[in-house]
């Protein structure tokens, strides 16, 4: 105990140590030790036919060691093999029992030990019963009302074993589920955090590069103009500060009417005509967030990959469903795929599904790319989403 107590922290408290695992066949075997007055019985001469009580007791021990080692993992406890040693068991205990009577009779308790540790679910209790009536009956004509003792004991030591073995293994089962939860919720808030970074910062990125260049070009002949993008930059990058501490957290709640207006500019900036059309009611904050996750994917692509002139982007709700439509006449193919799991279009894709919507990309019959999205009006991103 001192020396537990100097490595893992204050007496009584916090977990068991790790050296201190779950119950296993060594924890059977001390109670073989019911059966020392029928071994003193043999040393001391007492026994009839001793090789043959010999003999009894060492198949009854080994089978019995046998059995409770297998008991503690499921393939092993549900082997046929298993519940055969069982028979033989039994049968040795009878033959014991009937053959010798007095301390003998002690050995159906020990019987009821391995019952209860191999044995589960409903099968347990008639088989408890069984057992302890046949060795009530046998202890009876034996030892007379002595038997009430033994039935007793073989009762309690089959299901006390059983209760215990199996609050064990529950116990073990759900640390394991608590432990499987926990990587859950890790794994997906990684997921969350590395597709929120990808979308805030490739977006932001590319309105950054788009303007950059534009100052550029419009620094030789139009300082004021260039100047008017220069603090776009200023302003992109501090609102893209503030939405990746609000990532980080996870508490972030986009504005459906800013994402536009940053797209317009970002599409100006990269000379593609922008055309904007919203209708509809008011929407909700979640839904107005995953549609402006689609806007800033969906833009970034256009000016990263489409070379297109012009990007119409429309929304249309009603007080059911809103679709978002956006659509360029540039060369129609599709952005580079992501090599990060749950970002770009699968990962809105995902989020679009977990919240009742659908995202459908792909290049426009008429020419150009389109990304279509369509939600429900009240849709509910989930738990870490955003």
């Amino acid at each position: 105990m001192r020396r537990q107590n100097k490595r893992g922290g204050p007496r009584g408290s916090g977990p068991a140590p790790e050296g201190m695992g779950p119950p296993n066949g060594f924890a059977m075997l001390p109670w073989l030790l019911m059966g020392m007055g029928a071994f003193s019985n043999l040393l001391q001469g007492k026994t009839p036919n001793p090789w043959v009580g010999g003999i009894g007791m060492v198949a009854f021990n080994s089978l019995y060691i046998h059995v409770v080692f297998r008991a503690f993992y499921k393939e092993g406890r549900e082997a046929r093999s298993t519940r055969w040693a069982l028979v033989a068991l039994t049968a040795i205990t009878c033959g014991l029992a009937i053959g010798y009577g007095g301390s003998w009779l002690l050995f159906f308790p020990l019987l009821g030990l391995a019952v209860g540790s191999v044995l589960r679910g409903r099968r347990l209790g008639p088989v408890g019963l069984g057992l302890s009536a046949l060795a009530g009956v046998i202890a009876g004509v034996r030892d007379g009302w002595g038997a009430i003792n033994v039935a007793y004991g073989t009762f309690l030591s089959c299901m006390v074993t059983a209760s215990i073995l199996t609050l064990t293994e529950t116990v073990k089962e759900l640390r394991a589920a608590r432990e499987e939860l926990a990587r859950s919720a890790v794994e997906k808030e990684r997921l969350r955090f590395s597709r929120d970074l990808h979308d805030l910062l490739g977006h932001t990125l590319s309105v950054i590069v788009v303007k950059s260049e534009a100052a550029r070009r419009l620094a030789p002949r139009d300082m004021g103009a260039a100047l008017a993008q220069i603090t776009d930059i200023e302003s992109v990058g501090r609102q893209a500060l503030t939405e990746i501490r609000e990532a980080v957290t996870g508490y972030r709640e986009g504005s459906l009417a800013e994402d536009l207006d940053r797209a317009r500019s970002a599409l100006t900036a990269a000379g593609i005509e922008p055309v904007v059309r919203q209708s509809g009611p008011p929407l909700e904050p979640q839904t107005a967030t995953l549609l402006g996750w689609v806007v800033r994917e969906a833009v970034t692509n256009a000016v990263r990959h489409s070379g297109a002139a012009n990007c119409e982007i429309t929304v249309d709700g009603t007080h059911e469903r809103v679709r978002l439509t956006i659509t360029d006449n540039g060369r129609g193919a599709a952005p580079a795929p992501s090599t990060t799991a749950g970002t770009g279009l699968k990962g809105l894709t995902e989020r679009l599904a977990a919240a009742g919507g659908s995202l459908e990309a792909g290049p426009w019959p008429r020419g150009g790319f389109r990304v279509s999205a369509e939600l429900p009006v009240d849709a509910d991103p989930g738990p870490g989403s955003l």
